[in-house]
């Protein structure tokens, strides 16, 4: 796709939303303006404030970027997100409810989606249409038919796009990727984590919010219409409809990573077991808070991942070969070793996996909106990580074993 240059972009578009004090055209002023990115932010949670922003901005002057446009339905992260652009730039980002009016300013290049989960596909497919280039959380989607629209609008348009499974851009899970490439680790057989914790995550979201600071339809979307209540609003993680759980929510980084190492793509099967044990309360939470699932692969290993919330112990992650093991526990210090091996090969003792440099994950994302090359997490990762997902929770939601086709793009219970 080539794009016309910032000049020739403004020369033909409006001058942007006349009644904010910081129009379009004004941004358009700015020395070195014509070749500036400017990037909008879809959501301005802890996401989208402590990660999205810091980590563009970080590379602000080395990209020639600046953040431009923010909108969220809580007038009180808008106004922190806009008031951090300021401190950063000199002036305010300006702020919007709706995602509609961000994606209809004409001087905004690119968009980072950090959404509740329920609001990622229509987002998505919103800014792909926009033709913004676009960075999405994950997990990428709740829906398989969402999720495909989505992924087909990213492509129709040729949108930059960068899926928000930023562990893969990690130095060293580039040098896990480049042992089992390699052949040193053998036919994988079983790919495994355990993720634990003394508490669900979504605890920690929780904050005090008022009705009157929220558009709460705007926050619910599609989602079914319900009375306004800070926990759900706040702590929406918890609750299904918004989210579905650790599955999505940590299993996304799992499968992604996996699949970046290994080189799979997509499971065949999925089974799913689960439910809220422990932490029952006041709040009502839906998302469960200990939660089984298991995939097969076409390669022909089997994928275990488990969360309990009830016990942190027993945390782990491992790919198990037939010459031996690769150990990301501790995902940045990963390890490789024979351990296991039933044909040792060339692994030998235990030893720190060797990192290979690359920018990190957001940079990747604004270098490849330079050159118009693919991003390490590129659309076809985030549709291989989402599907992965959707068919473990299908299987939880009716106690059947799921199949996916991927030549159909369909799953049925199997």
């Amino acid at each position: 796709m080539t794009r016309p240059s910032r000049r020739e972009f403004l020369a033909t578009t409006s001058a942007g939303v006349a009644a904010l004090a910081f129009t379009a055209s004004s941004y358009a002023r700015v020395p070195g303006a014509n070749d500036r990115l400017s990037i909008g932010i879809i959501g301005c949670g802890d996401r989208g404030l402590k990660a999205h922003m810091p980590g563009v901005y970080a590379h602000a002057k080395s990209q020639n970027l600046e953040i431009t446009a923010v909108c969220d339905p809580w007038s009180v992260r808008r106004e922190m997100a806009s008031a951090q652009v300021k401190a950063w730039f000199g002036r305010p980002a300006r702020g919007f409810v709706s995602y509609r009016d961000l994606l209809a300013l004409n001087d905004v290049d690119a968009v980072m989606i950090a959404s509740p989960d329920h609001w990622h596909t229509t987002h998505l497919e919103a800014a792909a249409n926009a033709k913004k280039d676009v960075y999405c959380e994950k997990p990428l989607a709740m829906d398989l038919e969402k999720l495909k629209s989505a992924c087909d609008a990213v492509r129709a348009n040729g949108v930059v796009f960068q899926a928000g499974t930023q562990v893969r851009s990690l130095p060293t899970s580039t040098g896990c990727r480049e042992i089992a490439q390699s052949g040193a680790l053998g036919k994988v057989s079983r790919v495994e984590q355990c993720r634990n914790g003394t508490q669900p995550y979504w605890y920690r979201y929780l904050k005090e919010a008022h009705a009157k600071d929220v558009d709460w339809n705007e926050f619910l979307g599609d989602a079914p219409a319900r009375p306004f209540r800070a926990d759900v609003f706040t702590g929406w993680y918890g609750y299904r409809g918004f989210s579905d759980g650790p599955v999505p929510g940590l299993a996304s980084h799992f499968i992604d990573l996996m699949n970046y190492i290994v080189g799979s793509k997509f499971p065949t099967s999925a089974v799913c077991l689960g439910g809220t044990f422990t932490w029952r309360d006041e709040h009502g939470f839906t998302c469960p808070d200990h939660v089984q699932a298991l995939w097969t692969y076409p390669e022909g290993f089997l994928v275990s991942y488990s969360t309990n919330f009830g016990n942190s112990g027993g945390n782990g992650f491992r790919i198990y070969g037939e010459h031996g093991t690769i150990d990301l526990t501790n995902w940045t210090k990963p390890t490789v070793s024979s351990n296991g091996a039933i044909k040792p090969g060339r692994l030998g003792k235990e030893t720190p996996v060797q990192a290979i440099d690359g920018p990190d994950h957001f940079l990747d994302w604004l270098q490849c909106i330079r050159s118009r090359k693919e991003c390490r997490a590129p659309i076809d990762a985030g549709y291989q990580h989402a599907v992965a997902v959707i068919l473990a929770m299908r299987a939880f939601d009716t106690g059947q074993r799921q199949v996916y086709d991927a030549a159909t793009r369909q799953i049925r219970a199997g």
